[in-house]
């Protein structure tokens, strides 16, 4: 896939453009979102991730724009746990609710400047070295198993401070509580950071750590970092609105660490499967081609069900918990 500069552009100019949008028209003037205006705009924010796959295959043909959506799906799945630990901090953080669309997408471009950062190391890593995919595909299979292990927990998620967050307190001069929406105030001479930005670098350095899992996970179905880079950003950016629409009903996806182990551990072995293909261990072997490597659409076809079974069982078991109760 050769994708030149001006890609790069008109990716980099739709990005910025949605930001800057929402800025605007949304976090200028601080409101709660209802949940109508929450449900209009995350679709929206979808048709946009959805019809930048359009654009790949009118490009670049079905092939990559498959991998695209592959890869959209993921992200956009993997996103829901984000949310959770988003909710977490914001919480512990007493953020106002008027002012959370503002440190969520503020929060959210930090996370997507750290996320380009990384997704360049990667695809430079790739690039030298196909044995990575090893490091890639074991890592997943061990996060899936962590999944699955969180998901037989019963203890509550809390949120506990990173230690990046910790050193801002002890350097800094800190505000006792929320000065309106502001990131930094200025009072006697002095300048302060607000809660309201170290829960922004809270979001954007937790997020960093999610990306760990993410990225590798993308890499797995795409090894465009152009590609990996749009799923990134389009399942970002529409973070914000449908931490509004699905605050109430994350709580209700109690199969969710799951169906995203199921997901992760499925593209572990797809990433193992491939560099046996690319770096047999044991030397230039056979029997290594002899093991095939899941096909885009299988993936794809694979990632879909599990969301969608993922779902149903989840809301058909709360629904059973509650009218037992």
């Amino acid at each position: 896939m050769q994708v030149h500069i001006s890609g790069w552009i008109v990716l980099g100019v739709i990005v910025v453009g949605m930001v800057v949008f929402d800025i605007f028209a949304h976090i200028r003037s601080p409101h709660e979102p209802t949940i109508k205006e929450s449900a209009i705009w995350s679709s929206i924010y979808i048709g946009f991730g959805l019809a930048f796959g359009l654009l790949v295959w009118a490009a670049w043909g079905g092939r990559y724009a498959l991998e695209y959506y592959a890869g959209y799906l993921t992200e956009e799945s993997l996103s829901l746990d984000n949310l959770f630990v988003f909710i977490i901090i914001i919480t512990a953080f007493r953020v106002p609710r008027r002012d959370q669309q503002r440190v969520l997408l503020w929060g959210i471009v930090f996370a997507l400047i750290l996320r380009f950062t990384f997704i360049l190391l990667g695809a430079a890593a790739v690039n030298a070295f196909a044995g990575i995919f090893y490091v890639f595909g074991f890592f997943l299979i061990y996060t899936a198993i962590k999944q699955v292990r969180d998901g037989m927990g019963d203890d509550e998620d809390e949120y506990s401070e990173g230690r990046f967050t910790r050193v801002m307190r002890k350097i800094f001069p800190v505000t006792e509580g929320f000065v309106g929406d502001k990131f930094f105030h200025r009072h006697s001479g002095k300048t302060y950071i607000t809660p309201m930005f170290l829960c922004l670098i809270a979001i954007g350095s937790t997020d960093l750590m999610f990306a760990m899992d993410s990225i590798p996970a993308i890499f797995g179905l795409t090894r465009e970092p152009f590609l990996v880079f749009a799923t990134n950003a389009f399942s970002l950016l529409g973070l914000r609105q449908l931490y509004f629409l699905l605050d109430g009903l994350l709580q209700r996806l109690v199969f969710l660490n799951w169906g995203l182990g199921a997901i992760l551990g499925f593209i572990g072995v797809k990433l193992i499967v491939h560099a046996l293909h690319e770096a047999p261990i044991f030397g230039s072997q056979n029997w290594a081609h002899a093991i095939p490597e899941p096909s885009i659409g299988v993936s794809i076809t694979f990632i879909a069900v599990v969301l969608v079974l993922t779902t149903i069982a989840s809301l058909w078991y709360t629904r059973r918990l509650e009218r037992s109760n």
